[in-house]
């Protein structure tokens, strides 16, 4: 009975992100290109 739970867990939802379409969680900033609601709010240095 203590373990019945576990099975309602879910993974979060991924969005695909408007300017670089890269997979990343809603309401957070992108890793990828590091912008969020529509600007930039971190720099993301490119991995060469």
């Amino acid at each position: 009975m203590r373990r019945a739970y576990n099975s309602v867990l879910k993974l979060p939802q991924l969005s695909s992100c408007p300017q670089c379409a890269a997979a990343f969680v809603p309401h957070r900033v992108c890793p990828s290109c590091g912008f969020y609601n529509g600007r930039q709010v971190i720099t993301v240095n490119a991995l060469a």
